[in-house]
């Protein structure tokens, strides 16, 4: 039997075992993908790179690596990502512990000797004391069900599976479905890549510019020289990211007009998410969000040559309750004579030809189809194995209402499961690392705890688990996010309870985790076998 088996092979996964392996733990690790990478390994299509800066979208718990390795953007793109991630794999020896190709589908607990059975899609079976989920926010792919889809004649794409080898498209007509993340950051690639792109758009993005460029030496010796005082600035952050682009935290209205327009101004010049900063009230008073809101809609009507493209362009929802999106000439793309935008949020798309997609009456007729439709967030792929905790319970049943963690850590009934960065904890609010690094090392101290105190079992009390749901949705109702349907909530997924599933505030989050050790692992039932 292993001491714990790891799910997934990306940056959780990755650390996860680093950090086993150091404790002397026997560790199994599973990865669905050839090679390791997680989100990087699976998003390859064309404009894919991070949208936190990418001397802090990296590890912290290197020291010697955080200065050989160098960064050659401000944004790093998706190849750059993954060779870094490979990079970690090869200098640490990763890899011999993950079983690639291999899909996890199942995993029961056996209550009587206090460990789970994982089962694989090859059929084999492994048992360990602990389960750790390193599954990732954004890995399950969805793709809306779209009558007629199978009739399609062409090459159908998802963005979250873009084929490795590339796909030249240079004769074909795009259609593109969908203008979240992904797709703001593909289109502009598209246009240039095809011989026409067809964007159906059915929610209009607020996408800030991304202001990307190349690392001067001097400002990557800036950081590198004093990365300790560095990252703890950035973990002292909301988001633990931005440090450089904090500012003094007014509200929108301590300003003048003219005051507030300099600012946002400046924050569009700098480009990045950090935009969203400029004002503390932007994301907890909808008339300071109305601000914000109407400068970036001012921007897209100065870019836009065409006035009814902008208006169909410009979002009327809250700023920031959906995902803030950076980009590379986004909306510049709109002004091309190849590009043809369609609305589908007022004339939804009506079925799939074989030679294209029916909007209304109009079958607007591409090659190829490409999916930009997200993902299943934070909960689709473990609810897609068939866990079973005590007493046969599945997990399914046990988040029929919504996902019931403790601390986005630990779930009631599932003892010796761990979820990396899991709802109702900061993660997809934050530099997803630096969130990753926090689970990791505060389950790897937890196991370290039960084998050093001859305890073979953790658990969340079923009341604190309620307690935390309850203030998850506490803190997240303080604020405008919940205010609009969105992949935090699951809207996007047909069927899919509506829960605002991440934790704003990387800071106090940590404070509570502390705390919960101090105490004893407060909230937790610790156990031995018999």
């Amino acid at each position: 039997m292993k001491d714990a088996v790891v799910v997934g092979a990306g940056f959780a996964g990755l650390y996860m075992v680093h950090k086993l392996r150091s404790l002397g733990c026997t560790v199994q690790g599973f990865e669905a993908g050839a090679n390791v990478g997680g989100t990087w390994y699976w998003n390859r299509y064309p404009g894919a790179r991070c949208d936190v800066e990418s001397m802090e979208y990296s590890y912290q718990f290197d020291a010697d690596l955080q200065q050989e390795w160098t960064w050659t953007e401000r944004y790093a793109p998706q190849p750059e990502i993954l060779s870094y991630i490979n990079h970690v794999a090869d200098r640490h020896e990763l890899r011999q512990h993950f079983q690639f190709d291999t899909r996890v589908v199942g995993a029961s607990y056996d209550e009587g000797g206090d460990y789970w059975v994982v089962a694989a899609d090859d059929g084999s079976e492994v048992s360990a004391r602990f389960l750790i989920m390193a599954t990732g926010c954004l890995s399950s792919t969805n793709t809306p069900d779209i009558p007629g889809i199978e009739d399609f004649a062409g090459e159908v794409l998802h963005t979250g599976r873009w084929p490795h080898e590339g796909i030249d498209l240079t004769q074909r007509r795009v259609g593109i479905i969908g203008t979240g993340s992904s797709g703001v950051q593909a289109i502009p690639v598209l246009a240039e890549q095809s011989a026409h792109l067809t964007v159906f758009q059915r929610t209009a993005q607020y996408t800030i510019p991304a202001r990307n460029r190349g690392l001067e030496a001097d400002e990557i010796e800036a950081v590198k020289s004093s990365y300790p005082e560095f990252r703890a600035g950035n973990n002292a952050m909301p988001g633990a990211y931005g440090l450089p682009y904090q500012a003094e935290r007014v509200s929108a209205f301590d300003l003048t007009p003219e005051e507030r327009v300099e600012e946002l101004e400046r924050r569009w010049q700098v480009g990045g998410t950090t935009f969203m900063w400029a004002f503390s009230d932007a994301i907890v008073d909808p008339a300071a969000n109305e601000v914000v809101a109407e400068f970036v809609r001012g921007k897209i009507h100065e870019v836009v040559s065409d006035p009814e493209t902008a208006d169909l362009l410009s979002p009327h929802h809250v700023i920031g309750c959906k995902r803030i999106v950076i980009d590379t000439n986004y909306f510049e793309t709109f002004n091309r004579d190849d590009v043809s935008l369609v609305d589908v949020g007022t004339t939804p798309i009506a079925e799939i030809t074989a030679t294209g997609v029916r909007v209304g009456g109009l079958v607007h007729e591409v090659d190829t189809l490409v999916f930009a439709t997200g993902f299943d967030a934070m909960t689709g792929t473990i609810l897609r194995m068939d866990l079973r905790g005590r007493g046969g319970r599945p997990l399914t049943d046990s988040w029929a209402a919504g996902p019931r963690t403790y601390l986005g850590l630990s779930v009631p009934e599932f003892p010796n499961l761990f979820t990396i960065s899991g709802p109702g904890s900061p993660s997809v609010l934050t530099n997803m690392v630096a969130s990753i690094e926090q689970h990791v090392e505060w389950i790897a101290d937890c196991i370290d705890h039960l084998r050093s105190h001859g305890l073979t079992s953790i658990e969340a009390t079923p009341e604190a688990a309620d307690a935390w749901v309850d203030h998850v949705n506490a803190v997240a109702d303080q604020t405008l996010y919940p205010s609009c349907n969105s992949w935090y909530l699951g809207a996007n997924v047909p069927g899919k309870t509506r829960v605002f599933m991440p934790l704003p505030g990387f800071p106090p989050y940590v404070k509570k985790c502390e705390q919960v050790v101090a105490n004893g692992y407060d909230g937790f039932q610790l156990g031995a076998v018999g």
